[in-house]
């Protein structure tokens, strides 16, 4: 019976968004290709991910339909947040709290997954929704061949994620954020080809990184929240190792006012030197740095439609 509850859902999510046309998909099937999709050469397109699963109007944060709405319009990774329910099921939720994004109240690790199951989610306007919390396994059977997610750290143990990303062999589109080289020492002696969101904003974190033996070829580095002139340095030293580096834009430039004003932030990131935007709206994030596109790139090989 759980097997025919994620089919269906599987399919009704796929079909809720993009029946207008194909979704804009990336071409990742191994790890040694998205180690290339990130790989800072200098002559690279900025690329986006959605926060939270790029959520929109009636396209709800940590949901399926909203990574499938985004990919109706933009290619994309997607940045969620794994919880666990009572039962131990890991679904994706950012707050530990029902309240904020379901028609649910109280704290999630209350529920069972059966519970959580029946509840609605809600939009980016509060507006109630068809759609349901999905498990961690659904939006990782969901994303193959689409886009790749990246595992935020929220409350599900170090071995269950590693787990999971074993069981479906979704190195090549599963990754994971790490605060440190310590928490990425323990996924890389574990599987030595998962991929990392990493928080490196100073020197010294870089040279833990270093010292743990962690491959710059696995690492996509998140330098912090604010575009600033101080990053120069980190950005520097990161491309010369061949690493990318992102600023989310969630927790400042996406609450600016106007979609001028966002435009601009979103293009002064890139022209600053970032590779990467993290974005609640990363539609708008992608409309606003398209211009600056190299009009000649290897990347392109990695951008498809399906």
């Amino acid at each position: 019976m759980r097997q025919l509850i994620v089919a269906a859902t599987l399919v009704i999510s796929t079909q809720a968004f993009g029946q207008q046309g194909k979704l804009n998909v990336l071409k990742i099937s191994t790890p040694k290709q998205l180690q290339g999709y990130f790989k800072y050469t200098g002559n690279d397109i900025p690329l986006i991910s959605g926060h939270r699963g790029g959520p929109d109007k009636n396209a709800p944060e940590n949901s399926i339909e909203a990574m499938a709405n985004t990919l109706s319009f933009t290619p994309a990774t997607f940045e969620i947040d794994p919880r666990l329910t009572k039962d131990s099921v890991v679904v994706l939720l950012h707050d530990d709290t029902l309240d904020r994004t379901t028609t649910g109240h109280g704290k999630l690790n209350k529920y069972t997954f059966e519970e959580v199951r029946k509840l609605k989610l809600k939009d980016v306007n509060g507006n109630e929704t068809p759609f349901h919390i999905p498990t961690l396994e659904e939006a990782i059977i969901w994303a193959k061949g689409k886009t790749v997610l990246i595992l935020d750290k929220k409350d599900v143990p170090f071995t269950t994620t590693a787990a999971l990303i074993k069981k479906h062999h979704a190195e090549a589109w599963v990754m994971i954020t790490v605060h440190n080289a310590k928490e990425a020492k323990f996924y890389y002696d574990d599987n030595k080809e998962v991929m990392f969101e990493a928080f490196v904003k100073t020197k010294k974190a870089m040279e833990e990184y270093e010292k743990a033996g962690i491959p710059w070829a696995q690492i996509m580095a998140y330098v912090g929240p604010q575009d600033k002139p101080e990053n120069k340095e980190i950005f520097d030293l990161l491309h010369q190792r061949g690493v990318m580096c992102m600023i989310s834009t969630a927790p400042v430039y996406d609450k600016l006012p106007t979609v001028e004003e966002r435009a601009r932030a979103y293009a002064q990131i890139i022209k600053s030197g970032a590779d990467v935007i993290e974005a609640d709206r990363a539609i708008e994030a992608a409309a606003a740095v398209k211009s600056l596109q190299p009009a000649k790139t290897d990347k392109k090989k990695f951008f498809g439609k399906k």
